[in-house]
């Protein structure tokens, strides 16, 4: 192609290009002669394409920074469109039943037995008020986080025909026995004066509560699932289990270790009775046990990570990249797993996944009856969040 470009002219050549080039010029090598216009610009190119790789490098990693704040800017307006129009499909009596003050004691009062709760229940909604609440719910949830939220609550059908003889089993187990609740005002978030604002939905082992501040989602946790039973064993939901993948993986986990692994993993040979960070708990429980990643094969890290990385995909996808991130920045080889009670199936069990910024927990310790919970260790409800931007925004110096 540049041959084409290039005439004989008046004993020399022309370039379109560079103009007229003399046959001397043309011949000698380029050491001892001037540099064309195109060799110059080649060798312009040939010396700054370090700086344009650099430069297109730092375009493509600031775009995809700017693609993911965007999409979680995105998740938090339809998180708040959510919860308006929530509050907007309610009476007054049950929008003043559902709202309460952000730094009130609601709103990180949680639990996951069964029992009346602050908040406006499916029981009480109409079909638009539940269309509404379940646009919320899947405003936080990923396809999979809102197929087991429902299904937690589905298992309530199953334990009213296992207990069918128990007295008021109906009103006792009821999946319509779930509440939503929200603390602040989502309609004044970003806004002077506005705050913070959360919410939740609550009912027997389902407890997922989210916080959000000056147009971004600040905290997903705790988040609790339970599984009563672990497995159904009778009726038309035979074989179900909600919680089956977390042991599958961490048992796929204990199996693939070494017998000295096994040996530091396990932290006991009883399982506890109950998760350690409960309602109510410290979540500090003290330096991380078990085995730490650091002492684990790739492949064994693998399945760690897997572990993390499954209870986070319950959550929209740009929320569970953030914790993942997180988890990572922190050091993957700073996690523990550590194991307690037995290894045979329907035994009781208990598995642990702790790291800087996280406690994972599974227990199984009631006969075919399991909870697991995620807990941020410094920012269940947002707080380690809010408690710095407290710090640095002079308008919220008067806020606790």
């Amino acid at each position: 192609m540049l041959a084409r470009k290039i005439t004989r002219n008046e004993g020399g050549f022309y370039c379109r290009f560079s103009g007229r080039i003399t046959l001397a010029n043309y011949l000698l090598p380029p050491i001892l002669r001037r540099p064309t216009a195109l060799e110059y610009l080649m060798t312009v190119y040939q010396l700054r394409r370090p700086l344009m790789f650099a430069i297109v490098c730092w375009l493509c990693s600031s775009a995809t920074v700017q693609a993911k704040e965007g999409k979680g800017i995105k998740i938090h307006t339809e998180m708040r469109q959510a919860a308006i129009d929530f509050l907007a499909s309610l009476d007054d009596q049950l929008r003043e039943q559902s709202t309460f003050d952000f730094r009130g004691p609601e709103r990180t009062d949680w639990h996951f037995v069964p029992k009346q709760r602050a908040g406006v229940s499916f029981k009480e909604m109409n079909l638009q008020q539940r269309r509404a609440a379940h646009v919320l719910l899947r405003s936080a949830l990923s396809d999979k986080g809102y197929l087991k939220a429902t299904t937690v609550m589905s298992l309530e059908q199953v334990l009213r025909r296992l207990e069918a003889d128990r007295e008021n089993v109906e009103e006792i187990r009821d999946p319509e026995k779930y509440w939503f609740a929200i603390f602040g005002d989502p309609a004044k978030d970003g806004s002077a004066g506005g705050g913070p604002w959360g919410w939740r939905v609550e009912g027997h082992h389902l407890s997922l509560n989210f916080t959000s501040d000056d147009g971004v989602v600040v905290g997903t946790a705790p988040l609790f699932f339970g599984s009563n039973p672990s497995e159904v064993r009778i009726g038309p939901k035979m074989g179900l289990r909600v919680l089956g993948r977390e042991e599958d993986l961490a048992r796929a986990l204990m199996a693939a270790l070494t017998p000295e692994q096994q040996a530091k993993a396990i932290i006991s040979t009883q399982a506890p009775a109950e998760v350690l960070t409960a309602p109510g708990q410290p979540i500090d429980i003290g330096a991380p046990a078990g085995i730490s990643a650091a002492d684990l094969t790739k492949r064994q890290r693998q399945l760690l990570r897997q572990m993390v990385t499954n209870f986070l995909r319950h959550l929209r996808s740009t929320l569970a990249s953030k914790e993942i991130h997180e988890v990572e920045q922190a050091g993957v080889e700073n996690i523990h797993f550590a194991w307690a009670g037995s290894q045979e199936r329907d035994e009781n069990h208990y598995f642990r996944i702790h790291g800087p910024t996280f406690i994972l927990e599974y227990d199984n310790a009631r006969g075919n009856h399991a909870h697991l919970v995620w807990h941020s260790r410094d920012n269940d409800f947002g707080s380690a969040v809010l408690h710095r931007h407290y710090q640095e925004s002079p308008h919220h110096h008067d806020q606790p």
